[in-house]
Formats: structure tokens, C-alpha cells, sequence
């Protein structure tokens, strides 16, 4: 750990962080009571927001799982895996993507974002 990170979490000065809440989950169960679609999306390289983090914290809102985690495609290759669950929440990976997914993946990302504005499931097959 840098010495700045490590400044951070010795001194307590996280702990003492109050001008934002310490989870977004309580946000994302408001926007789905509003009847919204939620996508959420990680990178599965990622080494700052681990999507096996993500996958735990999402489990945390207790909701039920729609469609079990399975691979999504583009181009006939898998480009990461996908769980839909209640109320319109989506999590979805993009494979050999890390922090910033549209730098290591644009392509699987432009294809995530598309289905994402037109509403679509992701595509569960090659073709």
C-alpha cells in the first residue's frame, strides 16, 4: 500500500468520511422501487471494484434471481457473464476488462451499452 492509502486507513480519516453514504445500495433499491432498469457492470480484471464484490454486495438486496449467471456474447466469443434478477436489476462482467471497461473492451462495451438502451437481454448464444 502507497503511503497515502495507508495515511488513510491507519489515521481513521475513512471511518470519519461523511459526505457521501458508504453503500449504493439503498440508491439502487430506490430507482428500482421507481420502476427503473438498473445495469450494473464490472470489468472482470478489475482490481479496485472486484466483480466477485459486486456479485456479493448485489446478493446482500436480497432479490430473486431471474436468469442464473451464464456467459453473454459478441462476435461469436464470450465477453463476460451475465445474472438478471427482479424489478429490472442486470449485473453483467466484460471478460479480460479491468477498472475502466470501455478502455480494455470497447467493443464488448459498445455491445452492453446498445442492449442496455434498446431494452434487449444480452445475447445468450454464438450466433
Amino acid at each position: 500500500m502507497n503511503n497515502v492509502g495507508w495515511f488513510f486507513v491507519e489515521s481513521g480519516v475513512i471511518q470519519r468520511w461523511t459526505d457521501s453514504t458508504s453503500s449504493v445500495l439503498p440508491t439502487i433499491h430506490k430507482l428500482l422501487n421507481a420502476g427503473l432498469r438498473i445495469w450494473v457492470y464490472s470489468g472482470d480484471t478489475d482490481g479496485r471494484v472486484p466483480i466477485t464484490s459486486t456479485r456479493y454486495s448485489i446478493n446482500k438486496m436480497e432479490l430473486e434471481i431471474e436468469e442464473e449467471w451464464r456467459a453473454w456474447y459478441h462476435k461469436q466469443e464470450v465477453a463476460g457473464w451475465v445474472e438478471t434478477y427482479e424489478r429490472g436489476l442486470t449485473l453483467a462482467s466484460v471478460r479480460g476488462a479491468g477498472h475502466q471497461v470501455p478502455v480494455f473492451a470497447p467493443q464488448q462495451s459498445l455491445s452492453l451499452f446498445s442492449h442496455f438502451l434498446l431494452a434487449k437481454t444480452l445475447p445468450p448464444t454464438r450466433s
